[in-house]
């Protein structure tokens, strides 16, 4: 064989006196990244599940292929239901332009739909497919994504959707615009029956379809790097009169806003999904919580080896764990949210949904950091209102799907600050105050370190509030405390005894629930020794609320608060 048979030869064309032009790449070998300019051999390109090499950019794919390598081999049964696309508006040459895409991409429309098994779970899924009109949302699917979710509503599946779309079908006018509010509404009557809605953002997702379906999902997650807004990049700037900074509408622009969970490589998304699918299978009893009888603090004298100040000081040591540790070690499978969906996201604030000998629940801590650099990034415990935002809604999420909820609590208070009070600090409190008491299923707190005043009490309307032994909780820090009322900060010693906000004073007064004991010296090192204590009397605080209905668990919350 001759060596020139190997290789495909390059177009050519005249350059006669044009030395910098370059032969061409041949057709159909070769792939131009979008956004990094980088050339990448189509083969590669597959190999990777069209995500750039150089840049990672993840390249729209097709609805087919987004099928497969998502769900469990043929398990797909796509879902049809007679619908047909309308030119209601008679628009010119709508109709021949679809007759062109038609044939194109071998679709009848921008959407496939049906059901499917992910990691041997069954679910609807819906896929749009951006090279049919930039899967641009008209009558056809706006129809087949609403129906898609009534059929699965009927069938009690959760749905997952991967969005791709440049907005609303200009060619179908208003009837396009009212498939936002169509949809939406197919999704309460889907939420209000308790199931599970997943959305997965891809470039690009815009217009109409960020204003309805897409940015619905019980869990948002998104793609790296995809363009994600409501308005246009271009109208944005036209009406500003500025130029749009670096990243802005990218999914990484939209976790620091708050609209977005989690950020997902490609290749990982698959796993990810099927193991959000298997946090939200509703667990029966545990069996291992009828060998469990909790041995409760209440009834005991509690002795305190430490003067209330040795307390507080030992409370903020910067060696102790903090709360993203206890979770590493108490629970499986934990998987991070993120953002209220309202202004931002909150690092002074980690949670998300885990198992626990089994069963899922949701996890949320205060989270201060293990050194200066991870204390700043957390902003030394903290909170915001968007922290404490984002944990109410994931409070109100365990609630739709059953799961108990536990709070670790470490913050010297909420943050203050002029962001803050813009932000509506006090609402933010008071609304976890309001809706924390009416939640229906168990809530525990374990006050693991400093729990100051309101920032506090926001993640602690609980059925039982449980504290380390050398812990604090306070209606303010004793220097606070001691400036207020006496005008001199240096007498913190002596408000921390005045104050009563130790363990043994907080059982004494009926404000705690139980004291989990500390080693002597108590560091990060042995956090095992107590995170074994901690599961076992979690064990058992799981198992009491085991055979509580929804109601007594609400009545018992406010009856609890109702006597102090």
């Amino acid at each position: 064989m001759n060596l020139k048979e190997l290789f495909k030869k390059t177009k050519t064309r005249n350059t006669a006196g044009d030395e910098n032009v370059k032969p061409e790449v041949p057709n159909g070998l070769f792939v131009k990244c979008e956004k990094c300019g980088s050339t990448i051999s189509k083969e590669d390109l597959e190999d990777d599940l069209s995500v750039c090499p150089k840049c990672n950019f993840h390249m729209p794919i097709s609805a087919k292929k987004r099928i497969e390598i998502i769900t469990d081999k043929n398990s797909f049964l796509e879902w049809e239901f007679q619908i047909e696309t309308k030119n209601v508006l008679d628009s010119s040459g709508y109709d021949e332009k679809l007759e062109m895409m038609r044939k194109k991409t071998d679709l009848y429309e921008a959407v496939i739909s049906g059901s499917a098994d992910i990691d041997d779970r069954k679910v609807a899924i819906v896929v749009m497919d951006s090279r049919f009109m930039m899967a641009s949302m008209g009558y056809y699917v706006g129809e087949q994504i609403t129906r898609t979710i009534e059929k699965a509503t009927e069938e009690r599946l959760p749905v997952v959707i991967f969005t791709a779309s440049g907005g609303a079908r200009m060619q179908e006018g208003i009837v396009s615009l009212m498939q936002m509010a169509k949809t939406s509404a197919a999704l309460k009557r889907h939420h209000d029956k308790g199931l599970l809605y997943i959305t997965v953002l891809t470039h690009p997702t815009t217009g109409g379809v960020t204003a309805s379906f897409a940015s619905l999902g019980d869990i948002i997650l998104s793609e790296p790097g995809a363009l994600i807004g409501f308005a246009g990049q271009r109208v944005i700037e036209s009406t500003i009169k500025q130029k749009l900074p670096e990243g802005f509408q990218s999914a990484e622009f939209q976790l620091r806003n708050g609209f977005v969970d989690s950020i997902v490589e490609r290749k990982e998304l698959r796993d990810e999904i099927g193991k959000i699918l298997g946090l939200h299978v509703r667990a029966k009893p545990n069996k291992i919580y009828s060998k469990i009888h909790r041995d409760k603090a209440v009834n005991k004298k509690i002795k305190q080896k430490n003067t209330p100040w040795e307390i507080v000081n030992l409370a903020r040591d910067k060696n102790k764990p903090v709360a993203t540790e206890y979770i590493s070690k108490i629970f499986d499978d934990f998987i991070e949210f993120h953002g209220d969906r309202y202004f931002g996201d909150d690092s002074a604030i980690v949670g998300g949904i885990a198992k626990f000998k089994g069963k899922p629940v949701t996890v949320i801590g205060q989270a201060k950091g293990i050194d200066t650099a991870t204390n700043v990034y957390r902003n030394f415990g903290m909170p915001s209102p968007h922290g404490y935002r984002k944990s109410l809604r994931l409070m109100k999420q365990a609630e739709k799907f059953g799961r108990p909820i536990i709070c670790f609590v470490d913050t010297p208070g909420a943050y203050c600050g002029i962001t803050a009070e813009e932000g509506g600090q006090g609402e933010a409190i008071a609304r976890n105050l309001f809706e924390m008491s009416g939640l229906t299923v168990p809530i525990l707190t374990i006050i693991i370190g400093e729990a100051g005043s309101g920032g506090a009490l926001a993640m602690a309307v609980s059925n039982e509030v449980w504290m380390m032994e050398n812990s604090m909780y306070a209606i303010l820090s004793p220097e606070g405390y001691a400036s207020i009322l006496w005008k001199d900060g240096s007498r913190a010693s002596e408000a921390a005894e005045e104050m009563r906000l130790t363990p043994k004073d907080l059982m004494e007064l009926g404000i705690i629930d139980d004291v989990i004991k500390e080693p002597s010296n108590y560091k990060r090192e042995k956090i095992k020794v107590v995170a074994k204590v901690m599961e076992k009397k979690l064990l058992g605080f799981l198992m009491d609320y085991e055979s509580y209905s929804r109601d007594e668990i609400r009545k018992d919350r406010y009856e609890r608060f109702s006597n102090m």
